[in-house]
């Protein structure tokens, strides 16, 4: 048996979507895997028993394996547990951007109603579409033992069929990466092994399926809202979403559906379920109230994603609703009105239309290639991960990728890719915003964040240990193929390499020695290759005191805000207790800022910024007057990024 632990770094813990990926992982491998924390343990290849684990982010947790490839499976499921952004995909409210929609004035509540919980700015009104599905009364029933692998079997066709109807809904047109992450995640529920022994075991006792079906989900669902975890406790949502669906199949019923909604209408209901809203028009919904659910449930994570005003948790009666024929409401607030009058409405309806106008102007920024007052030019650009990101990234309008994240071409793997898959996505990156720049940093991994084929010893405090360009000096077998793979992209035109974690100057130079010994090896092996900028990640202090020493040897600076921040101030951007001296706008870190840029601006070579702060209104300003030419951010933020560039 290997035994390893690990403090983990996911962010926000295993929830959902975390977890769907890591128990998809541990399936990859034979081995029995369990995942021990806070005394308690789970097979790792169980969705809903790892969620009901409870696993938050800073926890400690222990890996135990047993199998021919126990070793591998530990490795890359501690890196897994170790990485800040495994699991990448939008997040609640906690930590989602806001969206750039003016406040809405205050609704006037119903006077039979409340406030409820904002979970989706905007304001909508429209009229009522009621969805009420009838309750499941499932009356349980005895089976003979006759008939007991017939009922089964019968189980096993719902369960497939229901699946299946899972994804032909994260099929339609309309979805978005993250709403199909969601529905992923309702897939392992239901093929979760323990609901289906759970099932099969009341199925094999005599229980009759439908019974059986309902009887499991109402249990799990039950451990689910016993959760201290606001997010978890909202995934017995999950839970009952998938037990109906399967139930229904069972019974040969049909379910209500958001289908046939006409457009424009707000939805009330006692509670959506993330695959109602799937089958759905999504953008013929001008709105969504619940009387249950919370911010951080499914339903609320889609409607932000696809910029639906919805308030969850309205304390209305279900009569009230359901004889409401007109809903305003407020996502910002929480405020809701049944049947308002006509001073409400005018006041709704005008807080739609600035809002509305709001969005066009930010809209006719997606084309724009902002300039400053005085003619200065500034490439907004998107920070991505995968070649999945590309299409939303030039739908928000990006000039171009000011940073490629390599480091997930390696992660949740068993084996490191080779120079041939890499050569190929760095290629696709490349030709997908030619003639715009893509800037691409080479492998920034370290013992907080390792990979499968790299062995990391346990270090105290990885962010100051073997890490980035430090590692990859010391291992030309894992660089090497890389720095061949970008040259081989380089002809494309627009290919930029980043190094990261740069200290010394000495490291640069080591770095353009490797690249001319793969220069080599690409002409003996008769493989094209062209130019390419060389820059450094200003992201350590020594970095900001030798700037004007490496901006001699390299072609432009990007600065890391995130890691400039944390080392310039000594704090931990993991620790809570630290957060208030972890700030980007802090005069120390705008200081080391400043002079990189100006050592920047005297060697004639250009700096952006590619850290979390680039996206901020209130910096943006600093950063163009200091020189910056290039900022780049999530492709959620590049309009409004563009905006405040054209006020400067």
């Amino acid at each position: 048996m290997i035994e390893r632990s690990v403090v983990v770094r996911v962010h926000e813990g295993l929830h959902a979507r975390p977890a769907t990926q890591f128990v998809k992982l541990a399936k990859s491998f034979s081995s029995d895997i369990e995942i021990r924390c806070n005394g308690r343990g789970a097979s790792a290849k169980s969705a809903v028993k790892l969620m009901l684990l409870g696993v938050k982010e800073n926890d400690e947790a222990t890996l135990r394996a047993d199998g021919e490839d126990a070793a591998d499976a530990v490795s890359a499921l501690s890196t897994f547990l170790q990485t800040p952004d495994a699991g990448d995909v939008a997040l609640p409210a906690r930590d989602a951007e806001p969206a750039a929609t003016a406040p809405a004035p205050a609704a006037t509540p119903a006077p039979s109603g409340s406030r409820g919980i904002a979970a989706s700015e905007g304001t909508a009104i429209g009229p009522a579409f009621a969805f009420f599905p009838a309750a499941l009364d499932i009356p349980p029933r005895d089976v003979p033992a006759e008939e007991r692998e017939a009922e089964r079997a019968r189980y096993s066709a719902a369960l497939a069929a229901t699946v299946q109807s899972f994804r032909e809904a994260k099929a339609r047109p309309g979805l978005k990466r993250d709403d199909a992450a969601i529905i992923d995640a309702l897939v392992d529920v239901a093929e979760d092994a323990e609901f289906i022994g759970s099932v099969e075991t009341a199925i094999g006792q005599g229980r009759d399926a439908p019974s059986a079906v309902v009887e499991a989900g109402r249990a799990i669902a039950a451990s689910f809202e016993a959760l201290a975890d606001p997010y978890l406790r909202a995934r017995a949502e999950d839970i009952r979403s998938v037990t109906r669906g399967i139930a229904l199949t069972l019974i040969g019923a049909k379910d209500l559906t958001l289908a046939d909604m006409p457009k424009g209408s707000v939805i009330v209901a006692d509670e959506i379920a993330a695959l109602d809203l799937a089958k759905a028009t999504l953008a013929d919904i001008a709105g969504i109230v619940c009387r249950k659910g919370a911010a951080t449930s499914h339903v609320a994570i889609m409607a932000r994603a696809h910029g639906i005003p919805a308030v969850l948790g309205f304390s209305a009666s279900e009569e009230q609703l359901k004889a409401a024929r007109t809903v305003g409401l407020d996502g910002a607030s929480g405020e809701v009105v049944l049947d308002p009058d006509a001073e409400s409405a005018a006041r709704l309806q005008s807080a739609i239309a600035r809002e509305a106008e709001e969005r066009r102007s930010l809209e006719a920024y997606r084309t724009v290639e902002p300039r400053t007052r005085d003619g200065r030019r500034v490439e907004i650009a998107a920070n991505l991960g995968s070649l999945a990101e590309i299409d939303g990234a030039r739908q928000a309008g990006a000039m171009g990728v000011g940073l490629f994240r390599t480091e997930f071409l390696f992660m949740e793997r068993r084996t490191l890719p080779g120079e041939d898959e890499q050569a190929e996505t760095y290629t696709k990156l490349a030709e997908a915003f030619a003639p715009y720049p893509v800037v691409i940093r080479t492998l920034d991994i370290g013992g907080d964040k390792p990979v499968a084929g790299i062995d990391f010893e346990h270090e105290d405090n990885p962010f100051l240990g073997w890490r980035g360009v430090r590692m990859c000096l010391e291992r030309p077998d894992v660089f090497k193929p890389q720095l061949r793979a970008l040259l081989r992209a380089s002809p494309v035109g627009n290919v930029k390499i980043l190094l990261p974690m740069i200290a010394d100057v000495g490291e640069v130079r080591a770095v353009r020695a490797l690249i001319e010994e793969c220069r080599a090896e690409l002409d003996a092996a008769g493989h094209a290759h062209g130019p390419f900028e060389l820059g450094v990640m200003v992201e350590t202090p020594a970095a900001v005191f030798l700037a004007a020493e490496i901006a001699r040897e390299v072609d432009f600076f990007s600065v890391g805000t995130n890691d400039l921040t944390q080392y310039v101030m000594a704090a931990d951007r993991l620790n809570p207790r630290v957060a208030k001296l972890n700030r980007a706008e802090h005069p120390a870190v705008l200081a080391a800022i400043r002079q990189a840029a100006q050592a920047a601006r005297e060697a004639g070579i250009w700096i952006g910024v590619c850290g979390e702060a680039a996206a901020r209104p209130d910096l943006i300003p600093f950063f163009v007057e200091n020189g910056v030419t290039e900022l780049s951010m999530s492709p959620a933020s590049i309009p409004r990024a563009k905006k405040c560039v054209t006020e400067i």
